[in-house]
């Protein structure tokens, strides 16, 4: 039915939320908004860091723009391996691409960040495309996102043959607005009431499940 998948990568390929959290605490730190609780800044996960600063630590754009500067102060070079894989994802991957799928990562973290990740844990070899957003802002929200994946993919104009695979609910939405359907992860960091409130076409629980819906 699916030709290509577009996978997430934060919560959905990668369980990469101490390096993130840690790096938005070390960020609202400098601003003088020190927020102890790791847990509370999870929202931070997969969306684009700075509509999360202003939505979620009521900074104006200019301070949110200060902000993640501030974040990648300590993420390019500590907070990016704060990282690993979750349990049976390469085989996850290996078992598409045995299948035929065509498969590639559509992430609203920057590009060259989603490189270093998948190059350091040895996945990049199993994406035909690695897309993400631009470093000076562009290409933020999952709808452009996706639609840059489908236009390097050459799958523009076969929507229906393509599938998101994601854990929050802006891959459901970011999916829905670009023309593709979506599977969610229940694995990830979206909540059960956000994904369920998406409405995706499926939840699944483990990478073994996604494994299985495609097979």
């Amino acid at each position: 039915m699916y030709r290509a998948i577009l996978f997430d990568l934060d919560g959905t390929l990668t369980q990469s939320g101490e390096g993130i959290t840690k790096s938005v605490q070390y960020a609202l730190e400098k601003l003088g908004k020190p927020e102890p609780d790791l847990k509370k800044l999870e929202v931070f996960v997969g969306p684009p860091l700075l509509q999360q600063f202003m939505k979620y630590a009521g900074l104006d754009e200019e301070t949110a723009v200060k902000a993640v500067e501030y974040y990648r102060e300590r993420y390019t070079d500590v907070g990016i391996f704060e990282n690993r894989p979750y349990p049976g994802v390469e085989e996850m991957l290996e078992g598409l691409k045995r299948k035929g799928y065509i498969l590639a990562v559509a992430s609203s973290k920057p590009e060259r960040f989603v490189h270093r990740i998948l190059d350091h844990f040895h996945l990049t070899g199993y994406f035909q495309e690695i897309v993400g957003s631009e470093m000076n802002g562009g290409r933020t929200s999952k709808a452009e996102v996706i639609e840059e994946a489908l236009s390097r993919l050459h799958m523009s104009v076969c929507r229906k043959d393509v599938i998101m695979v994601g854990d929050k609910e802006h891959d459901v939405l970011g999916a829905r607005e670009a023309g593709i359907s979506c599977v969610a992860v229940s694995y990830g960091y979206g909540t059960e009431e956000e994904l369920k409130n998406a409405a995706p076409l499926k939840t699944v629980h483990s990478a073994g499940e996604v494994l299985d819906f495609f097979c």
